[in-house]
């Protein structure tokens, strides 16, 4: 199975005048899209309340389209065809029904398990969606970077007209996705998840809540308490404009 949760942890450092750290404990799943189906584990849900839950319909463009073809259409408009290749998220799931990812991963694979590109789906605090699509070269050895420019609305203490670096270990033994922020060359914010793998069974899954406890509440708490922090040290409002004309940007390899 491809399957897999991965433990670890998010560090969001501020690199601009209002500089501020902030790090936690974060748990993810990897879900290979084609075998969804074949999971049979008790403490993972998939159309009803539970503890740990997973929804396809927290993912996409909410149309009720399976999500293989969703991602395989966005694929296609940036001229990539996986031939059948494996797709694979990495997100947090629902816990105790409640669900928010500011970002998930696909891992777009050809069939011989290269990776042929990456979509980033980020999620704001007003559960607008947007995505990011960035092929990735054949043959690429090592980290996967890649860079796009800042289309969607995610934070009021941030400006349009930044730039995403992205730096990607694939998931393996371990999983790494860094995301820099930068205006030109200047340094605004870096956040990252790091994480070690372990295998999707209802033991792991247990486990992981309990040591856990309300990961995505957590995270909705950290970024409110971030605006917070950031609010008091003086930082600037923005208000929120219209969402892109495209649900997806397409950005480069670096």
């Amino acid at each position: 199975m491809n399957s897999a949760l991965y433990i670890g942890e998010v560090v969001h450092q501020r690199v601009s005048t209002l500089s501020h750290r902030l790090r936690y404990r974060l748990w993810m799943m990897l879900l290979d899209l084609d075998e969804l189906d074949g999971l049979k584990l008790k403490l993972l849900s998939r159309r009803r309340f539970g503890l740990v839950s997973f929804r396809a319909a927290d993912h996409g463009d909410r149309s009720g389209r399976p999500l293989r073809r969703q991602v395989e259409t966005h694929l296609a408009g940036a001229g990539i065809d996986l031939n059948g290749g494996p797709i694979r998220l990495l997100t947090m799931p629902r816990i105790l029904g409640y669900g928010f990812n500011p970002i998930s991963v696909f891992f777009c694979h050809r069939p011989d398990g290269e990776l042929a590109a990456l979509l980033y789906e980020v999620t704001n605090t007003f559960h607008e969606r947007h995505s990011y699509l960035v092929a990735v070269p054949p043959n690429t050895a090592g980290p996967v970077r890649q860079t796009t420019e800042k289309t969607f609305f995610v934070s009021p203490f941030m400006d349009m007209g930044l730039t995403y670096d992205f730096t990607v270990h694939p998931p393996g033994e371990a999983v790494s996705v860094v995301v820099a922020v930068r205006r030109g060359d200047t340094p605004i914010l870096t956040a990252s998840f790091a994480g070690r793998r372990r295998p999707l069974t209802d033991g792991q899954v247990l486990r992981a809540f309990v040591t856990h406890p309300l990961l995505t509440w957590k995270v909705t708490w950290g970024i409110h308490w971030e605006a917070l922090r950031g609010m008091l040290k003086g930082a600037r409002y923005r208000h929120r404009g219209p969402p892109p004309a495209h649900p997806v940007t397409v950005g480069t390899p670096r």
